[in-house]
């Protein structure tokens, strides 16, 4: 794969070459599956993320409960598309898009607003959690879609224990060790039985003031079902496990307010 700037690409804009440009924007599972269809193309593709790794999402919630280390989790956009002769990657954020001027803007470590223009545009920027209209309860409560959020939860949840083996009041002990997740989904359930498993085994004999066993995991959605999309049989089969691991399940209940 050929290294680009925005310099080298305002450089290549003034050329007259025929060649369709595509720029692809975002380096998750849909860029990069765009950019790997195009590799023998007779175009031009230009990929744009905000940092340099793809990151594999689906297995974040095992970061965030001390099962694997960041760098297992994310792969170099270049050496994933290394053989890609005809691609090259912008680490910049896309801040707008020019329909009439087949244009975005980028801004990378030092130069801002700087139109990159192409011939087609595929837009990949993937998705963030929704609190279903409660923003309110962000600041509380982070998601779970990089490696940031997944490290934060990490600390959080160990630094809990740290609290809890030096607190002397027993309620205070107590509501440091419940963990409350909302949405009864792949997500929610993952992060639940992870965060079971670790409690009952990886910590379980870590500290002395505590028992990390009876720490209470709680999982709560609005739906009647955890796992609702799914095949009744696997929703069932996922809340029998949930309730083996000891974890509290409470369906048809909302979260109003934190």
């Amino acid at each position: 794969m050929n290294d680009a700037n925005l310099n080298s690409i305002n450089g290549a804009d003034e050329q007259t070459s025929k060649t369709p440009r595509v720029v692809i924007v975002g380096g998750g599972f849909g860029g990069l599956a765009a950019a790997k269809a195009l590799r023998k193309a007779p175009v031009e593709v230009i990929l744009i993320d905000r940092t340099n790794h793809h990151v594999f999402q689906p297995l974040l919630y095992q970061v965030a409960t001390s099962v694997l280390a960041p760098s297992q989790m994310s792969s170099p956009i270049r050496g994933i598309l290394r053989k890609h002769k005809n691609t090259m990657l912008i680490m910049g954020e896309v801040t707008g898009v020019d329909k009439e001027q087949r244009c975005v803007f980028v801004n990378d470590a030092d130069r801002e607003h700087v139109p990159v223009h192409y011939d087609y545009l595929i837009l990949a920027t993937g998705v963030r959690h929704s609190y279903f209209g409660h923003n309110e309860f962000e600041k509380f409560a982070p998601g779970l879609k990089s490696l940031a959020d997944a490290v934060a939860i990490r600390n959080k949840i160990l630094s809990a224990f740290e609290l809890a083996e030096a607190e002397d009041n027993v309620d205070l002990r107590r509501d440091l060790l419940t963990f409350v997740l909302v949405g009864a989904g792949p997500t929610g359930v993952e992060m639940a039985a992870a965060l079971a498993v670790f409690v009952r085994t990886t910590l379980r004999s870590d500290f002395r003031r505590i028992d990390p066993t009876s720490a209470r995991i709680v999982l709560i959605d609005a739906a009647r079902k955890v796992l609702g999309t799914f095949a009744p049989s696997l929703s069932d089969a996922a809340e029998q496990h949930l309730q083996k691991l000891g974890v509290e399940i409470h369906l048809g209940q909302a979260v109003e307010k934190i």
